[in-house]
């Protein structure tokens, strides 16, 4: 048994696709999030940047006496996770594309990647590719501007469409019938998504399989909250704080009752 939290970090408020869903897996446990919005989005940044901001914001969570470290973000994993698994005596998951039950689930045999440039450059989605991809055509789509949309709250309307449509058309031109999310954020814009494609693809977020990696992991390790107090949810960015707490009180509804705090920090 663990009374610790469970971090989760991402580089904006893309994670809360992840926090809802292991907050929904794992009701008992204390939570905490971190939004590197001050230094949003990492997709486009070097590598060697994107390793020391995310290896920054994990010293910090684990200075939070954090039990399990979650990277919800693709770009992170991919530049980051192995590395940090290597330095830390924690369990850690991280993201990646889902392009194995892609795969599985596809009939047309193409299949639709919306990522960073940073995920598709990464070795670990070309491995994916290979292993989990064979065989099948793979129509990928850096998702330029959609992170600083979800950031900006702006999921539905037409400035969503205006950015969406001409990096979904090729897709719908290319038979695509599954279409994998390949970024923490974009599931926020699955409603505009959904409008654009219709039922001739799938949508794939890899939040729910992230969350059940968590509880895994929990169960292995023997990590679980006892459940004898009400857990905590507490939430920091080193952006703005008011933006955060905006954003989760008007996307996360079902969580809109739970006893929260945020903070902003201005340097760990």
């Amino acid at each position: 048994m663990s009374e610790a939290a469970i971090g989760i970090m991402d580089s904006g408020f893309g994670g809360l696709s992840v926090w809802r869903e292991v907050q929904k897996r794992l009701p008992s446990e204390n939570l905490i999030y971190f939004a590197d919005s001050g230094f949003c989005p990492y997709g486009t940044r070097p590598e060697d940047e994107v390793f020391g901001l995310t290896h920054r914001v994990i010293r910090f969570l684990i200075s939070k006496g954090c039990k399990l470290l979650v990277i919800a973000c693709n770009t992170a994993t991919g530049v980051a996770i192995q590395r940090l698994r290597a330095t830390y005596d924690l369990p850690f998951v991280g993201m990646e594309p889902a392009l194995k039950p892609a795969s599985e689930a596809s009939k047309t045999g193409v299949i639709g990647v919306l990522a960073t440039e940073n995920t598709f450059k990464g070795e670990r989605f070309h491995k994916n590719k290979e292993i989990h991809a064979a065989g099948k055509e793979l129509i990928v789509q850096p998702g330029y501007g959609l992170v600083e949309l979800v950031e900006e709250g702006k999921l539905n309307g037409a400035e969503a469409r205006e950015k969406l449509e001409p990096l979904i058309q090729p897709m719908l031109e290319g038979n695509v019938d599954q279409l994998v999310l390949g970024c923490s954020h974009y599931p926020f814009l699955s409603k505009e998504i959904k409008e654009l494609v219709g039922e001739r693809m799938n949508l794939l977020d890899p939040a729910p399989a992230v969350s059940k990696q968590v509880e895994r992991l929990i169960e292995q390790y023997q990590l679980a909250n006892s459940g004898d107090q009400e857990p905590y949810f507490k939430f920091f960015s080193s952006g703005d704080i008011v933006a955060l707490r905006q954003f989760v009180e008007n996307n996360l509804p079902e969580q809109r009752t739970l006893p929260k705090s945020f903070e902003k920090v201005l340097v760990f």
